[in-house]
Parts: structure tokens; sequence; C-alpha cells
């Protein structure tokens, strides 16, 4: 087989999560690029605008679903409703995610010991009661394809100590747990499950961090790479695990974030300015 096929997707169907921007809309545009027919969620319809034209764009049939993970039952809905659309499941990258955020929506970098429990509550129950409830949605349509593939958007946050994200960083080990788990139960009924874990990354998301200034700095001191990842750099890797280059790989946490979960890696020979989170 030529190499590049191994990457094609044609006609599989595929759910995309939080695909609204940043990592997902890159995501499932790469997966359009494979061939894939795509399900993409967000809490609005108006805001999968721009992804749902990027893959009509590149030929792909594009299914808009809106919901907010963080009410109960919306996770399965989705889900059922991806499949529904698509007449079933192949492929599922499960990237909506949350940090807290203040009223003004942008994100609160807190230490746990002056963080609200409700800002706890909520990152848990997006990040990881969502997630499970999603995964236990999928499987059944998961098990009726012949080249199911379930990929867990998870982070670098959840291989390091990454202070004022505790909850992030706490739901998002879960989910390299989760993925493990799953992998191994799931692994005699076909269905492939694995983690994708991007370092720094800049998007919409990560934007309060990403500017120029101190903060950056310090985050980019701390990757040997330099600088920060692209989304499309994380979209390769989801489109690597999603596709049958990746048919013996499960169970495992891809890890894309320019060496800064090395050990000792992001401590080696680089300069650092002081830690903007050292008086907190």
């Amino acid at each position: 087989m030529n190499a590049m096929n191994l990457f094609r997707l044609d006609g599989a169907r595929a759910l995309v999560t939080g695909a609204s921007r940043g990592i997902g809309k890159a995501v499932a545009e790469a997966l359009a690029d494979a061939g894939c027919d795509l399900a993409v969620t967000a809490r609005t319809l108006r805001a999968l605008d721009g992804t749902v034209r990027a893959v009509e764009d590149r030929g792909r049939k594009a299914v808009a679903l809106a919901g907010d993970l963080a009410e109960p039952g919306v996770a399965a809905d989705l889900t059922d409703a991806a499949a529904d659309a698509l007449g079933g499941l192949d492929i599922v990258v499960h990237n909506a995610g949350t940090l807290p955020t203040a009223e003004d929506g942008s994100p609160l970098m807190t230490p746990l010991q002056h963080a609200r429990q409700q800002d706890w509550d909520t990152v848990v129950t997006v990040n990881l009661n969502a997630t499970a409830a999603l995964c236990r949605a999928a499987h059944p349509h998961l098990a009726d394809s012949g080249r199911a593939s379930l990929v867990l958007m998870s982070s670098v946050a959840g291989l390091v100590g990454t202070p004022m994200m505790e909850a992030y960083a706490a739901t998002k080990a879960a989910q390299l747990s989760l993925a493990r788990s799953l992998a191994v139960g799931w692994a005699r009924q076909g269905i492939r499950v694995n983690a994708l874990c991007p370092g720094w990354t800049r998007t919409d998301m990560t934007a309060f961090a990403s500017g120029p200034g101190p903060l950056s700095d310090w985050l980019t001191s701390h990757v040997p790479l330099g600088r920060w990842a692209t989304a499309d750099e994380v979209a390769g890797a989801a489109l690597f695990l999603a596709s049958p280059a990746s048919s013996f790989v499960i169970g495992h946490a891809l890890v894309v974030d320019g060496g800064l979960a090395v050990p000792d890696g992001g401590l080696a020979g680089y300069p650092k300015p002081a830690s903007p989170f050292a008086a907190a």
C-alpha cells in the first residue's frame, strides 16, 4: 500500500466536538481532507458556520449540532444525533473542554486554595463527566464500525504540574486514564481508543496567555522548541490516531508539546524568566 493511503479515511463518518474554532476546527478540516463526512458540535449553531463551510468546501458532508456539555444528557444526545445524521460513526474526536471562566468569559487562573468549588465542579462536569457520557453513547455506534477510532483530547497539563490550573489538569489526567481503560476494554470489539496531549497551542482559548508578554515568555521558556504549537500541528496528530496509519496503536497518549513534558527537557540549559505565579 502507498504510505499516504494509510492516512486516507474516504467515506468514514466522524464526530468532532468543540469544533467551532482552534484545535477542533483544525481537526475537522484535516479529517475532511482525508475523506470524512463530519458531524461537528459547539454550544451554538452559529459558532459552527465557519467549520461547516470549511468541510463543505472540501467536498464533504457537514452536519452542525449544538449543545452545552455542562447540561445533563447533552453529550449522549449529541453523539446519537451525529450517528443518526451520518448513518453511523467510525471516528470520534472528543475535543470539547473548558477552563474556569470569569463572567466576561476570560479564563480564571486561580490556585486551588483560592478557587471556588463551583468552578471545580463545572470543569469536572464538562471535561470528565461529559467525556464519560459521550464515550458510553459512542460505544454501540463504534462497535458497528469496521474501522472505529476514539480520540480523547487530553492535554500536557495532565502530564506535568500545572499550578493555577488544577481542575483542568486533574480532568485531563483522568481522560488519559479513561482512554487506557477503554482501549483495553474495547479492543476485542475493534474499537481503538487513544488520547492526544497538546502542549501550549495558540488558539482563541489560550489568547490570554499566548500574546506578547511575560506569561507567554515564561511558558515557552519551558518548551525546548521555544514556541507555541499551531492548531494544525495538533490536527495532524489527531488524523494519525484516527487513520489506518495507527491501526496497531491503542491506549496511547500521543504528546504534541515541543518537548515540554520530556523529563528534564524543559529544565536542561534553557534560561527561564521568573514565574509570574511566584507570588500567588
